[in-house]
């Protein structure tokens, strides 16, 4: 069992957010589903909780009611391998009602934050030329979605 756990807040949308998110991720699957007893804060038989995993990491989503909001001060980063893979993640979170922020930010249908990264664009904030960094940093701060074409073109100069 994952000692740490990502747990997300919806009001009723936990089981269509987790199918959702499994459905992004090759590996994406949902482990469990607990449903609301006489005793729960919610209608007996309606989902609870669900759990699911994506990438290998488990997730926990819970139908905890409208109360509490998502805020930037915590996200969850995908590492893509390449642009392909930031272009087919980036749309299909905006789909449905989703939002763009900046620099690879961007809040899905359901508010959660989520940073869509290539990350060979780590080795080009990292460089040992720190000009060229710069050039890299500056066209970053620039974009919603990350374009890795552009921030090495700018790093090339």
């Amino acid at each position: 069992m994952q000692k740490i756990v990502t747990n997300l807040w919806y009001d009723t949308q936990a089981e269509e957010a987790a199918e959702f998110y499994c459905s992004l991720f090759p590996d994406g699957k949902i482990t469990g589903v607990q449903r609301y007893t006489d005793s729960g804060m919610r209608e007996a038989g309606t989902v609870m909780l669900v759990d699911f995993q994506l990438a290998g990491q488990q997730f926990t989503a819970i139908n905890g009611g409208g109360d509490y909001h998502y805020t930037h001060a915590m996200s969850l980063l995908v590492n893509c391998d390449d642009q392909a893979e930031v272009d087919r993640l980036w749309e299909a979170l905006l789909a449905d009602g989703g939002e763009e922020v900046q620099c690879g930010w961007l809040n899905d249908k359901y508010g959660v934050p989520w940073q869509i990264w290539p990350s060979e664009a780590n080795e080009l904030l990292s460089g040992d030329d720190p000009v060229a960094v710069d050039r890299a940093l500056a066209a970053m701060y620039q974009m919603k979605k990350i374009d890795l074409h552009a921030m090495r073109e700018a790093y090339a100069g």
